[in-house]
């Protein structure tokens, strides 16, 4: 009866009439998020309309995902005309906010690289990855798997499922530079795609070999000087191709392995010293070469004069800007003029091979 006087009272009526409106609110919020996830359909209850036109009217799986991430781009606010990424008759690339909503919600699947950076050690391939996923249509992984190198033997599901998922339409890459001078990698490769593309990040062999001892000194300070490291006999002056650092920077050897199994049309070479000088431009080489529109060009980059390379005005997924770490653009050792003289002359026979074998000339005997 108490219960009645109040409900009866015109103040609590509408007390009671907003709290009620409220909850309402509150569950069809509820509920429309769990629809944007586009879960609701395993709910109990009739199919959906306008889900079962898109499955009925799809081929198969693929075509049907194509319909739901349509609806889910709607949902967001987004007319189905400027969501394509990046694919033959896209309007456009998908902005990185709704591939990153897509990815939230599970949507895309886990697959096998089809492009990725080979090499070399301490030739800028850091720089490249983080370069090349501010593109909306790359998907890569940030850490090295080391799969066709060190882990092969844990089979290409495990490596598949180091993968971001993507949509259709996106890249998906990863980066190890050790793959370019292991000699199972290509045929391993191979195996996995003969479609595979490849990128190797080349730079002056006598620098990289410097800035390879400078990351090595830089965890291990004990170990001896780089000029008795280069050679076997400083007396003679016989260099010691046996050294990682010297033997990495005979690209020419290395490629030569590769080209019984990969065209070498298939196969991109990126100037690691163009990069820091002209970061935009190699990279409109390697959209071109990957098949995507240029987006990303000089708007993204400044120059660092403390660090003495170009950074991103905005990094992916952040709208701060990015610079590598501080183990990247670390300050070498002085070495004798002489040794890396001698470098050169060593090198050269080989850098002339591997101009001749690619087509393009380096510079790095000028």
């Amino acid at each position: 009866m108490a219960f009645s006087s109040t409900i009866a009272d015109p103040l609590a009526r509408s007390i009671f009439k907003k709290f009620v409106a409220m909850l309402c609110s509150l569950l069809m919020s509820l509920f429309f998020l769990y629809c944007l996830t586009d879960r609701c359909h395993t709910m109990p209850g009739p199919i959906r309309a306008e889900a079962r036109a898109d499955y009925l009217a799809a081929a198969d799986l693929s075509q049907w995902q194509e319909a739901r991430r349509k609806r889910l781009l709607q949902k967001l606010g987004t007319s189905p005309g400027t969501w394509q990424l990046g694919g033959p008759g896209s309007a456009g690339p998908a902005s990185p906010a709704i591939v990153g909503t897509l990815s939230l919600l599970g949507d895309g699947t886990k697959k096998l690289p089809q492009a990725i950076i080979i090499g070399v050690k301490k030739g800028g391939t850091r720089a490249l990855l983080e370069f090349l996923r501010v593109h909306p249509d790359i998907r890569a992984v940030g850490a090295e798997p080391h799969f066709f190198d060190r882990n092969y033997e844990k089979g290409l599901d495990w490596y598949r499922d180091l993968m971001p998922r993507t949509l259709d339409g996106q890249v998906t890459m990863e980066k190890t530079p050790s793959y370019f001078v292991t000699r199972e990698a290509p045929a391993r490769i191979s195996a996995m795609s003969k479609n595979t593309k490849l990128i190797v990040v080349v730079r002056d062999p006598v620098t990289r070999a410097i800035s390879d001892y400078t990351q090595t000194l830089s965890k291990k300070p004990d170990i001896p000087t780089f000029e008795s490291l280069t050679f076997k006999n400083r007396t003679t002056g016989l260099i010691d191709t046996s050294w990682s650092a010297i033997q990495i920077g005979i690209y020419a050897k290395h490629l030569e392995n590769w080209l019984q199994y990969f065209p070498m049309g298939q196969i991109l070479f990126v100037s690691g010293e163009r990069l820091i000088t002209d970061p935009a431009g190699e990279l409109g080489k390697v959209q071109d070469f990957l098949g995507l529109k240029r987006i990303i060009t000089d708007k993204h980059f400044y120059f660092n004069q403390t660090k003495g390379f170009p950074c991103l005005k905005k990094a992916e997924g952040s709208s701060k800007p990015h610079c590598l770490g501080k183990t990247k653009g670390r300050t070498h050792p002085n070495i004798d003029p002489e040794v890396v003289q001698r470098l050169r002359d060593f090198y050269r026979p080989f850098n002339m091979k591997f101009y001749q074998m690619t087509g393009h000339n380096f510079g790095w005997d000028h």
